[in-house]
């Protein structure tokens, strides 16, 4: 058996976005597989008794986090641009990546692309990614026709496995984002765990 780590994510979730950017190469280097698995942080936070994000509930939490953001993503060479608003409607981008990531048992994959992509466009040009326009350019730009993918998206079976996913990261206690699982169980979170979630998957072999 392989290591493995799941990445999981919410696109509206901000230190999501370096972990995107970084995930591939380091599992690469580990010798790791990696699985992009997206979940929505809404139900999550509802279950703690949030409405938002908690960087909108505490504002001295959410200045230190820009800030932060600013000095991480200057510091990979990665642009960053403050989204507005924020958080942004991640509904959409989360199914339509689920109908990309299924496409791996296909002849082309695109899944892992449009998830980097999404989070490119959110953080790192300020751009929208809570509406089918927003969508439709991030599928254009990785040359996806957004016609059957959009259809997919919307489908019930779709809808349902992306409730299952978010579902399964509650009976699994994640809190926040991004996570990382081990395929012996153990929980990793945030991107500054990235690295020693890489070295446990090894181990756990």
């Amino acid at each position: 058996m392989a290591a493995a780590v799941d990445f999981w994510f919410d696109f509206a979730s901000t230190y999501s976005y370096p972990a995107a950017h970084r995930v591939r190469a380091l599992a690469a280097q580990a010798k790791v597989a990696v699985n992009f698995r997206p979940f929505l942080l809404g139900p999550i936070f509802k279950a703690q008794g949030w409405n938002t994000s908690p960087f909108n509930l505490y504002p001295a939490k959410g200045r230190n986090m820009w800030r932060d953001l600013e000095r991480l993503c200057a510091d990979l060479a990665v642009p960053f641009r403050r989204p507005e608003p924020f958080p942004q409607n991640s509904l959409l981008a989360a199914r339509v990546a689920l109908v990309g990531l299924a496409s791996a048992t296909q002849t082309r994959s695109w899944g892992d692309d449009f998830c980097v992509e999404v989070f490119r466009t959110e953080f790192g040009r300020g751009g929208q990614i809570g509406d089918e326009t927003g969508i439709v350019a991030i599928l254009a730009r990785l040359n996806v026709a957004p016609e059957p993918v959009l259809a997919a998206a919307r489908s019930d079976a779709v809808k349902a496995q992306l409730r299952a996913q978010t579902e399964e990261a509650l009976r699994l206690g994640l809190f926040g984002a991004p996570s990382f699982t081990t395929t012996d169980g153990e929980l990793f979170w945030g991107n500054d765990r990235l690295d020693q979630a890489l070295r446990w998957a090894v181990k756990a072999l």
